[in-house]
């Protein structure tokens, strides 16, 4: 019993010291924290700042400059590639087998057969009577019969990759935003909607943006390369890349000239021009041409801008000859020792 006591005893006495250790532990901490806070009060209002700057950083997502006032984004200034497709037949004669066609794969060429090899770089411009077709703005299931429109639907939807048009060798593709900002109409501007009652209150802001304007693209670059098979003993053009050209403006409206938006590689889109029709102003029946049989055909009006032949110095025409009349009478130059090479190797 006595034993029991004892061992009682020193517990409590133990139980009884170790909670006065921690208090003495605890005192001297609170008291330090309490003189910091109230000893150093530009400390504690730095340190608050930075704790409001961190938590307003964190959530940008949620963030609203204009407080309670909620924003829309007008969907109407949005662009959208889809098209509103008929839900009937829209025409007399039945055309749902056109979308099945596919392009006729190139001919071989090797490159023991190869002759005779230039690179030319010509321009299409769409204000020539020729180039028209380019210009069409017809609409169906398809959407936008615009060629640019339809160059524009198969960048956006994937079908073929744009690359970038710092150089035309395909070396940098472009991602999907750097393709929405080369095809926005402008700047995104939010304007304020107001209450009709009271002028001075603001409803809400709606965000707009301008949609891309088909008509400021008036011009297309190909890249070719002209081939004498002696196989065959024929001369051979296949386009390489096809590249827009955004007209650009002075502040006064006036022409400026024009730059090259992306460069697409055209061997990739050959499939995609198979099932577009080319508008026909005489007979849209009888017309059975699609975009890429024009481009086989050589069906179109342009000038040659730069060729390998004679170029050591790899630049432009214009960049040699000033007067751009001299300049296109030089392309045509190019065009004609080009077709009489193929000439002058027959005898009769």
């Amino acid at each position: 019993m006595k034993r029991q006591l004892i061992k009682i005893s020193l517990f409590l006495l133990l139980v009884t010291v170790t909670v006065a250790d921690v208090q003495a532990q605890r005192t001297p901490r609170r008291r330090a924290n309490t003189t910091g806070t109230t000893g150093n009060t530009q400390t504690g209002d730095a340190g608050q700042q930075q704790t409001q700057q961190n938590n307003n950083a964190a959530a940008p997502s949620g963030y609203n400059p204009y407080g309670n006032i909620p924003i829309e984004v007008d969907k109407g200034s949005v662009y959208s590639d889809s098209a509103a497709r008929s839900l009937r037949q829209d025409g007399a004669y039945d055309k749902s087998m056109l979308n099945d066609r596919t392009p006729l794969p190139y001919e071989h060429l090797r490159w023991d057969d190869a002759l005779f090899a230039e690179k030319v770089w010509r321009e299409i411009d769409l204000r020539e009577k020729m180039n028209m077709p380019f210009r069409y703005q017809g609409q169906d299931d398809n959407g936008n019969q615009t060629f640019i429109e339809i160059l524009l639907r198969a960048v956006r939807s994937g079908q073929v990759t744009a690359f970038s048009s710092n150089d035309d060798r395909f070396t940098t593709p472009l991602d999907s935003m750097s393709i929405s900002s080369l095809t926005a109409g402008g700047a995104a501007d939010t304007v304020p909607v107001r209450d009709i009652n009271d002028p001075n209150k603001i409803v809400k802001y709606t965000v707009t943006q301008a949609s891309f304007d088909p008509n400021s693209v008036m011009k297309f670059r190909l890249k070719e390369e002209w081939v004498f098979d002696r196989e065959a003993s024929r001369m051979f053009v296949r386009i390489i890349g096809i590249a827009p050209l955004k007209t650009l403006y002075l502040p006064n409206g006036q022409e400026r000239g024009s730059s090259v938006m992306f460069w697409v590689y055209y061997p990739d889109l050959r499939p995609i021009l198979a099932n577009n029709d080319v508008y026909n102003p005489k007979n849209m029946g009888m017309h059975r041409m699609t975009w890429e049989e024009l481009f086989e055909a050589r069906m179109f009006s342009s000038y040659v801008i730069k060729s390998t032949l004679d170029n050591p110095n790899n630049r432009t025409i214009r960049q040699q000859i000033k007067d751009p009349i001299l300049a296109l009478l030089e392309g045509e130059n190019i065009k004609e020792r080009i077709f009489n090479y193929e000439q002058d190797l027959w005898s009769y």
